[in-house]
């Protein structure tokens, strides 16, 4: 496995891009896509909820799997936020190898 892709949502675009910031400034990511316009529905304290969110895509390496979800986990002000890590299985050898380069 050479690469990852974490799911974050945000409460806004001002949060996520803050986030977003700090992980490739720190290395911890190569690239996150900001996506807006997100709507969520999800059981939370018993009921059903629905809200619009911003979704992180967050490209790194599994090398840094825990500290960026520990540096999520920091920035974000959710109590609970998303932080769903999924392996890689295939992709093109330049931007892996570009990956790979941005986290060092």
């Amino acid at each position: 496995m050479k690469a990852t892709v974490t799911l974050v949502a945000c409460r806004d675009r001002a949060q996520a891009r803050r986030i977003a910031r700090a992980l490739v400034g720190e290395r911890l990511a190569a690239c996150v896509n900001v996506v807006p316009g997100m709507t969520s529905v999800y059981r939370w304290k018993g009921k059903v909820e629905e809200a619009r969110e911003v979704l992180l895509v967050i490209k790194s390496r599994p090398g840094r799997s825990k500290r960026l979800g520990d540096r999520i986990r920091e920035l974000h002000d959710y109590s609970v936020p998303e932080v769903v890590t999924m392996p890689v299985v295939s992709g093109s050898a330049d931007y892996l190898r570009w990956v790979r380069e941005s986290t060092r």
